[in-house]
């Protein structure tokens, strides 16, 4: 699933793994860190997983070997958590997924933990949030990984969830990664949709809201779902009786851009560089975009080629992506909005 923030992409991934549980899988569920690696994440979450398959009723000794293949990994890549190795009390399985080379380990390794699942009847489901911060080598060992699981059509399952860069950098890592993955788009709500999703709670709870104040939030919202979550709640909490009306919806404003400010845009402004800031102020200034780049370089009085650092590093953060060649726009939705209230007055770089 790709999407901007906040359209409930990981509202959706928890909803998938409590389906997958409820259906019979075992689940791995973690979320890609921009400073820690695939492998430091997926390790406990594997060796989880072998036991608790070991403990199942079932013949073979395919669980076993799971587990030595996983301690061979886990010798190949050297990983530590605070400086103790993260032990097996079985002895690795020499030649398997020891290698180093993470695009020949991962697909061994997941290979080894899919026969095992096989063995023991029990699908197995993966859900990466944030996917879009693997690093290359990962990502690609990800992908060689889940290919091999089609290839031999064993019970081991990926759902990830990350920005709308995902499908471009799982292209550029593996060519038939596009025919491998769906790529569903996640995105903001359509007005009857959004009408619904603030109106039939509030019914439920036997009180009314105004259609006036239905549409009010839709159009300070633009229907993402994280804006008339929180919204549709400082509305109810104003209001003292029925019917909820666009005046208190309009009351209500300034209490909510505070709080987003606060809660959702300032966590990740403060993470940026006074030069990052200032191009993401001058996107601000040419509006919700997309915008051209040569434009936010002209806004800036720059070069472009002096403003690629500062773009690739927002891009790596997560706060920028390109939707077409020569195009940026943010990941955040009403980002723009923000950075006017953040940055008034727009000051150029020096």
């Amino acid at each position: 699933m790709t999407g901007l923030r906040g359209v409930g992409k990981t509202v959706l991934l928890n909803e998938m793994e409590r389906m997958a549980t409820k259906e019979g899988y075992r689940t791995i569920s973690i979320e890609a860190h921009e400073n820690k690696s695939l492998a430091l994440l997926l390790i406990p979450q594997l060796r989880r997983l072998l036991f608790e398959l070991d403990r199942m009723a079932g013949a073979g000794n395919k669980v076993r070997r799971g587990l030595a293949v996983l301690k061979s990994f886990i010798r190949g890549i050297r990983i530590s958590v605070e400086g103790y190795e993260i032990g097996l009390d079985i002895d690795p399985e020499q030649g398997a997924a020891d290698s180093g080379d993470l695009e020949i380990d991962m697909p061994n390794l997941f290979l080894a933990v899919a026969e095992a699942a096989d063995e023991r009847q029990t699908p197995v489901a993966i859900l990466i949030d944030e996917i879009q911060y693997l690093r290359p080598p990962e990502l690609s060992a990800l992908i060689m990984a889940m290919h091999k699981m089609q290839q031999q059509q064993l019970p081991l399952v990926l759902v990830g969830a990350g920005l709308p860069i995902l499908p471009g950098l799982a292209g550029e890592s593996k060519s038939y990664a596009e025919r491998l993955f769906s790529f569903p788009d996640i995105g903001p709500l359509s007005e009857t949709e959004s009408i619904l999703a603030v109106k039939e709670p509030i019914e439920t709870a036997g009180e009314i809201i105004d259609d006036s104040a239905l549409q009010e939030i839709f159009r300070l919202t633009k229907g993402y779902p994280y804006f008339l979550q929180e919204w549709g709640y400082q509305a109810w909490n104003q209001a003292e009786q029925s019917p909820i009306t666009a005046a208190i919806v309009r009351e209500t404003t300034n209490l909510v851009e505070r709080r987003l400010d606060e809660n959702f845009f300032r966590v990740r402004f403060n993470r940026l560089t006074p030069r990052e800031k200032t191009y993401l102020r001058a996107m601000a200034e040419l509006g919700a975009g997309p915008c051209r780049t040569a434009d936010i370089a002209d806004t800036l009085g720059m070069k472009m080629n002096s403003v690629g650092p500062v773009r690739s590093s927002l891009i790596k953060k997560g706060m920028i992506y390109s939707p077409s060649h020569g195009d940026m726009a943010f990941t955040v939705p009403l980002f723009n909005e923000f950075m006017k209230r953040a940055i008034p007055e727009f000051p150029p770089i020096h």
